[in-house]
């Protein structure tokens, strides 16, 4: 057994440093994403466009607000049918390695 996937009581569960870089990646990217609006919103007012999706288990909630509302949600959809696709084909390739 390799030093990553040997469990004890006093440590908890072992997570792979692969697992910790996705985590720290994404904690990354939602950082940067804050600063983008935040500065976007500091030069160019606060006559912007909103839109997104709240996923609640299987159902989608979509909400917008100004001129460019509906392809924020198109992206939006996007964006969530690709995560969604990415979590079900990693969560088969951590089953199949089990």
């Amino acid at each position: 057994m390799s030093a990553v996937s040997e469990q004890s009581e006093e440590n908890g569960v072992a997570v792979s440093g692969r697992t910790v870089g996705l985590l720290l990646a994404g904690f990354a990217l939602v950082l940067v994403g804050i600063v983008v609006i935040v500065v976007a919103t500091l030069v160019f007012g606060n006559g912007g466009s909103v839109g997104g999706v709240i996923l609640i288990g299987p159902i989608p909630i979509f909400f917008g607000s100004g001129p460019n509302a509906t392809s924020l949600i198109a992206l939006s959809v996007i964006l969530t049918i690709i995560s969604i696709v990415m979590f079900i084909v990693l969560n088969r390739r951590t089953k199949r390695s089990s």
